[in-house]
């Protein structure tokens, strides 16, 4: 990658940084990315699955076709970080690194378009909506696969904490997958100083978040791997009535589809307890995501081939993340591979989703270059 290079990609991240947009509302950004593509005389078509771009390159006479892919959403979350080029929009940022991973699926394009050494197609998937919306889903549903038959799929994640530029191939599980958890409660509300009188929808909360604590502890395998976080309760309006309804919302994380069903049933017949010993009503809800992001074997060797190609320190030895991505939905259709690429060093408040992330921008040249040589690597194994 040329210094003319990295410095255009560096301006047009941080241009998508400062105007960031949520999950289904990435209008402008994916005009942006059309006007890229435009400058850089790729051919594309959008409008896939929402705001989903793909772009196409075809050189020579190979078969051969490889996707690569970036997300383009952010997330509600106030930005803290006082940087010149700092989210103007009031309580969205890029607190995830999608800027980044937009620019750098850009920065790849301008390096295929520039190289002639390669033969085949590669397809160029900008896609919306991942962080919990369904991104890739919508896309698969609006034909991405019929109308772009690529025969893999690649893509990255920035990762803080691991060195700048350092890329992880995993074997196997990459990161987990999750579901959405809701849980109501229904007593009968009355007056704080007759409690007799009611049914306590907290009380009955506090006792089954106690006990929906105790399922990874007691019910998992100890060498599973699973999460169950409690993050939002919400009941009540006076501080001298017992309330008449109670929600909690989580999440719930896991590698194996075994554990999923243990820790579903085991949230039925807690909740089913609890019911029966406070005397309220209680109902869960559980939303499930798209699966675990596993690595197919050969994916994940032409992965490692390709980040020696550019001289990159290559990971084998990180465990799994309990984090989800919906980059599993591609994998179920496609063989392919997804990587990790070393944000730089871990600070205080700027990990992934907190208000002070920035993504790295030196590291965009090994991030926009490995997803060029994946793709060559990946075309030239054929």
């Amino acid at each position: 990658m040329t210094p003319e290079l990295h410095q255009k990609l560096t301006a047009w991240r941080r241009h998508l940084h400062a105007h960031p947009e949520l999950s289904l509302q990435e209008k402008a950004t994916a005009a942006f990315v059309q006007d890229r593509l435009a400058e850089l005389g790729i051919p594309f078509e959008a409008g896939i699955g929402g705001h989903g771009v793909v772009a196409t390159l075809t050189r020579g006479h190979a078969q051969g076709r490889v996707g690569l892919r970036a997300d383009m959403d952010a997330l509600p979350i106030t930005e803290d970080t006082g940087l010149p080029y700092a989210s103007t929009t009031s309580g969205v940022m890029h607190a995830c690194g999608h800027d980044g991973h937009t620019a750098s699926l850009l920065g790849a394009a301008a390096l295929l378009a520039a190289d002639t050494s390669w033969s085949g197609t590669v397809d160029f998937i900008f896609q919306p909506a991942e962080e919990g919306y369904g991104g890739s889903r919508a896309m698969v549903g609006a034909g991405l696969f019929e109308r772009f038959p690529m025969d893999r799929v690649f893509g990255f994640h920035n990762w803080p904490g691991l060195a700048a530029g350092t890329i992880a191939v995993h074997d196997g599980v990459v990161m987990a997958s999750g579901g959405r958890v809701t849980i109501t409660i229904e007593g009968h509300a009355g007056h704080a100083g007759m409690p007799h009188l009611t049914r306590d929808p907290v009380m009955a909360a506090g006792h089954l978040i106690v006990a929906l604590q105790s399922i990874v502890a007691r019910s998992v395998d100890p060498l599973d791997t699973a999460v169950l976080s409690l993050c939002t309760i919400e009941g009540g309006t006076a501080p001298n009535q017992i309330a008449g309804k109670v929600a909690i919302r989580g999440t719930l994380r896991f590698h194996r589809e075994a554990v999923k069903d243990v820790l579903l049933a085991r949230i039925g017949e807690i909740c089913t307890g609890v019911a029966t010993s406070f005397g309220v009503k209680v109902t869960p809800e559980i939303v499930m995501g798209v699966g675990v992001v596993v690595n197919t074997p050969d994916e994940a060797g032409l992965a490692r081939l390709a980040a020696e190609k550019v001289r990159a320190e290559v990971r084998r030895d990180l465990a799994p993340s309990m984090a989800g991505e919906d980059f599993a939905f591609y994998l179920k259709q496609r063989p392919g591979a997804f990587v990790w690429i070393g944000n730089g060093d871990l600070r205080d408040g700027a990990e992934l989703h907190g208000p002070r992330y920035d993504f790295n921008d030196a590291i965009l040249p090994v991030a926009s270059g490995w997803m060029a040589e994946v793709a060559k690597t990946a075309l030239a194994s054929n």
